[in-house]
């Protein structure tokens, strides 16, 4: 994450003391509309009315849910304010047309309830600081919905699939926002991973072209390419630490994509050491309240420097691409010349948010995914001789190759379980863009929504035995699972445009270095997940061997 937190900076929260006064306001605002909403949403189920997220007839009303009890300036409100609100009927949800799931669960009522073990002013602060994958693995057995808060930011976290799978699908009223989305427009702007609702369908017009699956081919054979050339590197016995090494080859793999042939290795050196210290400190910077991300500390004079050069680098390619060098190709080339029926294209920085919205989102998740592949196919011996058999069975004497990926089955369901496990992007955010209701609770307009893909896959009602790497538990109907449970690439409107892509690297990635080598982690260094942006392995030291054999 970048660095843990120095205690001293809680201290720059507001006051308790002022805290509590805006919040003895604020109740104070609410009381007369406290039974309006109570009485609408009373009416309106006792008629029959239908209650949809994001709809009327219920009125979005939640901020007394988050009156502390035991505060005496608003305390005495909270014994008959809050049961009334965090036990809403049960409501009746109405599901898009097509929608349903593999599950024949039904749920009628959510429950809500806040986090234990908040601290005056820090709130959740430093378990989310300190642990943040155990912290919100806690948070199911709480509620389906469950209040956090770190200093001044309060969220609500969404812990159940299906209330995720309507947040998901309902972009526009749960746009992309919240602390972690501020963050990542300081470096990738209005980029079409982090573009307000109002932005995203024509940047996903202009950009689908370049994800069309006619250009799976010739990118698969880009991915072999780079994986042989960093692999090839490798000498029998040497210790590598795989992260850096996956790293590089997903990097590789990403500017080739992106740029084509206009990037030196000095250049894309450059990128990814700029690219690394910049997604380590977004989420770092999320949890710090203005104006002490402004201090010129260590941290935020590193973060500033490498965004600024990142941005600078980039300019210098897109003008290079204006001025007619499009020998290159790749994506950039593309963005120059982006238009559908007379649209306008793509402004130099919007481009330059493309960019770094690609190259970031694709050089760290792929790169984290095949570094934990690896580091699980290491500890589970028998599926790693598995797969190696099957990889010689569907290669035979050759390399591999891309038309061998639909034999590469067993790979394919390494490569599911490894995302469920260990999902590259294992936290997001929404903020509601008007008063709505989930789950049958009310949330107003500029709540901060969080989910976790991470949660969700470690949930042990949706996947028996959640820590035990089991990529069988895919193999044909042996798993039923409710939609919203499998997330790695997000969904509905906003799913990740580049799954195909990604899925495609990794797997070929993966058979390509297990048909070539054995990693062997190393005695005394387990695999520590670092709470990034990304998901990803602190470091991981491992042996190579040459496979033999081949």
């Amino acid at each position: 994450m970048g660095g843990p937190m120095n205690a001293d900076a809680i201290d720059e929260y507001p006051g308790l003391k002022l805290e509590r006064e805006l919040l003895a306001e604020a109740v104070h605002a609410w009381v007369p509309t406290l039974g309006i909403c109570l009485g609408a949403q009373l009416l309106a189920r006792s008629q029959g009315l239908p209650v949809v997220a994001g709809g009327p007839p219920e009125i979005g009303w939640a901020p007394l849910t988050e009156v502390d009890a035991d505060d005496p300036l608003v305390g005495p409100l909270a014994p008959w304010a809050l049961p009334l609100l965090a036990s809403s009927l049960p409501s009746r949800r109405r599901l898009p047309s097509g929608a349903g799931g593999t599950s024949s669960r039904v749920r009628t009522s959510y429950t809500l309830a806040r986090a234990p073990g908040a601290l005056p002013v820090a709130g959740h602060a430093l378990p989310l600081l300190r642990d943040p994958l155990r912290f919100f693995a806690s948070l199911p057995r709480v509620g389906d919905l469950v209040q956090v808060r770190a200093g001044p930011y309060r969220a609500v976290v969404v812990c159940d699939p299906e209330l995720t799978r309507q947040v998901l699908l309902s972009d526009r009223l749960f746009d992309k926002g919240g602390p972690l989305y501020d963050r990542i427009r300081e470096v990738a702007g209005d980029g079409l991973a982090s573009c307000p609702y109002r932005e995203h369908r024509r940047q996903r017009r202009l950009l689908q072209p370049a994800f069309h699956p006619a250009r799976l081919p010739g990118y698969a054979q880009v991915v072999l390419r780079h994986v042989a050339g960093v692999t090839g590197r490798w000498r029998d016995g040497q210790v590598i630490d795989a992260v850096t090494e996956t790293l590089m080859i997903s990097a590789r793999v990403t500017a080739a994509a992106l740029f084509g042939d206009r990037v030196s290795p000095e250049v894309l050196g450059r990128l990814i050491e700029d690219f690394v210290v910049v997604v380590a400190g977004i989420p770092r910077r999320a949890l710090l309240p203005w104006p002490v991300d402004r201090l010129p500390t260590p941290g935020n004079r590193r973060y500033e420097r490498a965004r600024s050069r990142l941005r600078t680098t980039l300019h210098r390619l897109i003008v290079e691409g204006r001025a007619g060098d499009a020998r290159g190709g790749g994506l950039l080339s593309l963005l120059l010349t982006a238009g559908i029926d007379g649209q306008r294209g793509l402004s130099d920085g919007e481009i330059g948010d493309q960019l770094v919205t690609f190259f970031a989102a694709a050089m760290e998740t792929t790169g984290s995914a095949l570094a934990w592949a690896l580091h699980l196919l290491a500890g589970h011996p028998e599926v790693e001789r598995r797969l190696r058999a099957e990889v010689a069975s569907v290669t035979g004497d050759g390399p591999v190759a891309p038309g061998h990926l639909p034999g590469l089955e067993l790979t394919g369901r390494v490569i599911t379980e490894t995302l469920r496990i260990r999902p590259p992007v294992w936290l997001l955010t929404r903020t509601t863009t008007a008063d709505t209701c989930l789950g049958g609770h009310p949330l107003p307009a500029g709540t901060t929504v969080v989910f976790s893909p991470h949660l969700l896959h470690h949930r042990a009602d949706l996947y028996p035995e959640p820590e035990r790497f089991l990529p069988d538990r895919w193999l044909g109907t042996g798993l039923q699972r409710p939609n919203g449970a499998y997330i790695p690439f997000g969904g509905g409107p906003r799913k990740c445009i580049g799954d195909s892509f990604a899925l495609t690297e990794v797997t070929l990635a993966l058979a390509a270095v297990v048909s070539a080598w054995r990693l062997e982690p190393l005695d005394g260094h387990p695999a520590r997940p670092v709470a990034s942006v990304v998901l990803s392995p602190r470091r991981l030291p491992m042996r190579v061997i040459r496979a033999t054999g081949r």
